[in-house]
């Protein structure tokens, strides 16, 4: 993980930590409609966090739908160039090219996205988390996977991309 992005995840956890004070970046939850296929219906006057987490919602869909197709142009584009992935199979950690390149050994056949929070940090960083239930093929030696996911985002050039993700298995 980037230095900045450690000390920006820091302060936050202690700020929210003061005595007696409100936390200053409260999570964003999510409609139930994340993973439906839909888009979250915010009315016109929410507030930018929750437009901020409905977009997060979006790309988070995104994301999965350029897995499940092994798209790797879709998928790269959401993956910052020193973007670094640790996934439950214990393989360790995993680089942009490493992550796009293995699209094409995924055999994912349907997901299922619940429990959507975004935790602002500050203007250009969030992060973000979220529960996935994957589906296999019918002769697959397992056929459902659940696991708890983190990403760590960053506004850079104008575009949010995905710099650090994490699972962790769920039983």
């Amino acid at each position: 993980m980037r230095p900045c992005s450690t000390l920006l995840l820091c302060v936050a956890a202690l700020t929210a930590s003061i005595p007696g004070q409100e936390p200053q970046t409260p999570q964003a939850t999510m409609p139930s409609q994340f993973g439906t296929g839909q888009p979250a219906k915010l009315p016109a006057n929410a507030s930018a966090e929750a437009k901020l987490g409905a977009m997060f919602q979006a790309k988070v869909k995104e994301e999965w739908e350029a897995i499940k197709n092994k798209d790797k142009k879709a998928y790269a584009a959401f993956l910052a160039d020193d973007y670094e992935g640790v996934e439950v199979d214990g393989r360790g950690e995993r680089n942009k090219t490493q992550a796009v390149d293995e699209l094409a050994d995924t055999n994912i056949s349907n997901y299922i996205l619940w429990g959507f929070k975004m935790i602002p940090g500050g203007p250009d960083a969030a992060l973000v988390v979220y529960e996935v239930t994957m589906q296999f093929p019918p002769k697959s030696q397992v056929r459902f996977s659940r696991v708890y996911i983190s990403e760590l985002w960053e506004k850079r050039g104008g575009d949010w991309r995905d710099v650090h993700y994490q699972e962790t298995h769920v039983k």
